[in-house]
């Protein structure tokens, strides 16, 4: 992997004062997903912010799953995580779990109640959302908020023993419930849920609440640098008072950065998901998902989506990134890597009269003008051919200069021929061009007799491999899809997200052609790419693609109006 620190931002500077004066002596972050879904290109930010900032300074990152939620949660994501950590190019120094600490965050938890900074509430997480108030106007106290610390902790430990049926009780940090920030309101820390849990088994039926379990684990990991995207701000003073009154040794520093939005990009997880259960989409490594496995199936590299990244940056503001950016990105990795041949993806059959029946030869090609030590490969050539359907008109506009009745074109890396005949079905649909081809014309001998200003791409009929072209526009026709904070509700309670973002989705997103490549590429294997000419990269499909008949993904078009700016 390329050794590229980060530009200049606010946290490299936080974290360079703090090495300076003393305050830590070593850097320690962390990327913490919850495993109740596949992580999205948002998340590739902060697996670069976390792992690149920490190696820069010599420190070291955790991977750790803030897996409280046994209900949401699946040993599927937690696999799926790693693999995708690994496949960006990031080591973690080590693998934790917020379940490992669920011994210690039970007695914290017991302490806030002695402490008589925790409660047991009695009621449900409907009626706590009604009583906790609106941004303009502060909550009302729950009837059992003055519930003494002794029988609080006996109810406590009775729900830990399994006394209690689901949503019968919680535990509620106790703060201010007219605080003006909502999420110091007394916010449940603990609920009863009797599930499997993944990694514990059947040995809990109360766990902790995200938020309150978050800031102990980076407490108990002497996290130095807690990172997290800026709709995690307002979350902060109910971070520090858990790591405060729990009494933990060493306190940690959250720090918030503004999320990487990518346009017509939705990464609610829970909205992602929505879309993966009701069919929409091809599994959660659909390659229009903005997941990072659908990205990956689709034929982008962990190479461009670190330089898109590392071009996005780190600041403390929000912003919308134009998804022609990521394009850029793709297509600069790819230009010189991978070999550019030609596809036909809606094939119209072209007969050359003159050419002799039976005699096939085979025509030299480069592979990459832009990149000789690809070198050359061998193509067939003979009377019969594919042409793209797109590469003709019966009659056409002024300046059109592909083939066309009595026109003439260029074959790349072949002849020049001239369209003579076309041959109609009986519903007048074009089945056939009869063309005659002119020898002196071939690529390469040096041929000045005469221009021409067409030139077609084309795939010899008798070998031509058949296969499946996926071609992609995005997923969500909204410009700034409506995104979600990816931890639970403060309450427990998370919502199915509301269906009418489906009412975004591209009808459009997806159109399957069957088409032909060139013989060469008849035993290609899944993530094996090429630069189709005039069509873009393409990448083969690693779910539906076999021997002999490809399954092709388009990465990406050819053309960008994108450029991204020069680093300073």
């Amino acid at each position: 992997m390329e050794n590229r620190s980060t530009p200049s931002n606010f946290i490299k500077n936080i974290i360079t004062e703090d090495l300076r004066s003393g305050k830590v002596k070593e850097v320690i972050t962390r990327f913490p997903p919850e495993p109740n879904g596949y992580l999205h290109i948002g998340h590739a930010k902060a697996i670069w912010i976390n792992f690149t900032l920490a190696d820069e300074f010599g420190g070291i990152t955790n991977l750790r799953f803030d897996d409280t939620n046994p209900v949401k949660e699946d040993t599927e994501y937690v696999q799926s995580i790693q693999e995708d950590v690994k496949w960006l190019g990031y080591e973690w120094d080590n693998l934790r779990f917020a379940s490992d600490y669920f011994d210690e965050m039970y007695e914290r938890a017991e302490l806030l109640i002695t402490k008589g900074k925790a409660y047991i509430d009695d009621l449900s997480a409907e009626q706590i959302r009604e009583l906790r108030g609106t941004l303009t106007q502060p909550g009302q106290n729950s009837p059992y908020r003055e519930r003494s610390a002794r029988e609080s902790l006996d109810l406590f430990r009775r729900m830990r023993a399994g006394e209690f049926k689901d949503g019968e009780k919680v535990l509620r940090a106790k703060i201010d419930m007219a605080s003006p920030n909502i999420n110091l309101r007394d916010p449940v820390i603990y609920r009863i849920s009797h599930s499997h849990h993944h990694n514990t088994g059947d040995k809990w039926c109360i766990y902790p609440m995200y938020t309150y379990a978050h800031p102990l684990e980076d407490a108990i990991e002497s996290v130095t640098h807690s990172l997290c995207s800026l709709e995690f701000e307002d979350q902060r003073p109910f971070y520090d008072w858990v790591v405060a009154e729990c009494e933990m040794p060493f306190v940690p520093h959250q720090y918030e950065f503004g999320r990487l939005n990518l346009a017509q990009t939705m990464t609610s997880k829970r909205k992602l998901k929505l879309l993966v259960d009701e069919g929409h989409v091809d599994g959660w490594d659909d390659p229009r998902m903005p997941t990072i496995s659908g990205l990956r199936r689709r034929g982008y590299t962990p190479e461009a989506i670190r330089s898109f990244v590392y071009e996005a940056g780190i600041s403390k503001s929000q912003g919308l990134v134009d998804l022609q950016m990521l394009e850029h990105f793709i297509r600069e990795d790819l230009k010189l890597k991978v070999p550019r041949t030609m596809a036909v993806l809606r094939p119209l059959k072209v007969v050359i009269t003159n050419y002799p029946e039976g005699q096939t030869e085979w025509l030299e090609a480069e592979n990459n003008s832009e990149n000789e030590e690809m070198g050359n490969r061998q193509i067939p050539f003979s009377r019969e051919i594919y042409i793209e359907r797109d590469d003709f008109m019966e009659n056409p506009p002024s300046k059109y200069f592909r083939l066309f009745p009595g026109n003439e074109v260029r074959l790349k890396h072949a002849y020049f021929i001239k369209c003579n005949e076309v041959i109609k079905d009986e519903n007048g649909e074009v089945i056939e061009l009869h063309c005659t081809y002119d020898i002196e014309t071939k690529s390469g001998s040096g041929f000045t007799g005469r221009k021409v200003k067409g030139t077609l791409h084309w795939v010899e009929a008798s070998q031509a491999v058949p296969a499946e072209f996926r071609l992609y526009e995005p997923l969500i026709s909204a410009e700034e899809p409506e995104q979600e904070l990816e931890a639970e509700g403060l309450d427990g309670a998370a919502e199915k997200p509301e269906p009418s973002f489906l009412d975004q989705l591209n009808p459009n997103s997806i159109e399957i052609l069957q088409g032909f490549v060139e013989p060469g590429l008849r035993d290609v294997v899944p993530q094996d790419k090429f630069q189709f000419f005039r069509h873009g990269y393409f990448n083969v499909d690693s779910r539906y693609s076999t021997p002999g008949h490809p399954v092709f993904n388009l990465v990406v078009s050819l053309k960008s109006s994108f450029q991204p700016p020069k680093q300073g």
